[in-house]
């Protein structure tokens, strides 16, 4: 269906079934990489080449469909603008026809997408396994379904108003959609590249370790993969404990810490605190 909507919108000359085949495109090509992504990291899951596993795999592979989303949000700006300004005949018709076709097909993946979310019943009591990636495929797909819609209106509105300048509008509008899905994953992907500092860990890390003793002198905290985190802490004492020790509580306190270093420091700047 999205091969066939860009095709229709390029022959028929519609900037909003193009824009609508365009977003449902990105997001095939976001879901293809993430693919790639995933068999790269689990056939390379125990090379000693990644300190620290591949889990960041994941991350770049979001960040590299990010950057093509922007390239496609930015194609679909320039052309819509230049068809606003210089526009185009438009086979209502035949592009009508094919982006109802467009809202049936998104239509049907809508309904099969959000039935039954694994909600199981055992003994009159409901427990709930969400699948968040199905859960995100269904919005994806409600999108694509919302674009078409839109696409089918703004060619109504060209065919029966004399509205033309509506049909390259909505390959405006499909453009932000896309941009705006782009911003997101470029925002959340960035940030794991980058190692960018866990602050919700934090304070579960420093009610750990610190006491009427102890204290964290030095903290990293950073995502290596999806739900994977590492630290790297400091810990001053008069009397500290093992790395072990405090590796224990922190881990128990954090199950999401699967690389912890731990570097217990003496404190010889007074006498310890009385209790």
């Amino acid at each position: 269906m999205m091969i066939w909507e860009i095709f229709a919108g390029v022959v028929y000359g519609s900037m909003a079934l193009l824009a609508d085949g365009i977003h449902m495109g990105s997001h095939a090509v976001a879901l293809g990489i993430a693919v790639f992504a995933y068999a790269y990291a689990r056939n390379n899951a125990g090379s000693a080449r990644f300190s620290f596993g591949t889990g960041k795999v994941n991350a770049l592979g979001g960040f590299t469909g990010a950057v093509l989303l922007a390239g496609f949000a930015l194609y679909m700006v320039v052309e819509s603008i230049g068809r606003l300004v210089h526009p185009v005949s438009i086979c209502f018709n035949a592009a009508i026809f094919v982006a109802i076709i467009g809202l049936v097909v998104n239509g049907v993946s809508v309904a099969i997408l959000g039935g039954d979310d694994h909600g199981h019943h055992h003994g009159g009591h409901e427990h709930g396994h969400h699948d968040h990636n199905r859960r995100a495929a269904y919005l994806h797909v409600l999108a694509d379904a919302l674009t078409s819609l839109l696409a089918i209106a703004a060619l109504l509105a060209g065919k029966y108003l004399g509205w033309n300048w509506m049909d390259p509008a909505m390959g405006i509008v499909g453009a932000v959609l896309v941009a705006r899905w782009s911003w997101g994953l470029l925002k959340d992907t960035s940030g794991v590249l980058l190692d960018r500092q866990c602050m919700d860990l934090e304070q579960r890390v420093k009610a750990a370790i610190e006491d009427d003793d102890a204290r964290i002198s030095d903290l990293h905290l950073w995502s290596i993969g999806p739900n994977m985190h590492a630290a790297i802490i400091s810990v001053v004492a008069h009397e500290p404990a093992s790395p072990g020790a405090y590796r224990q509580r922190v881990q128990a306190a954090c199950r999401s810490l699967v690389h912890v270093t731990v570097e217990p420091l003496r404190c010889t700047a007074g006498p310890k605190p009385s209790m």
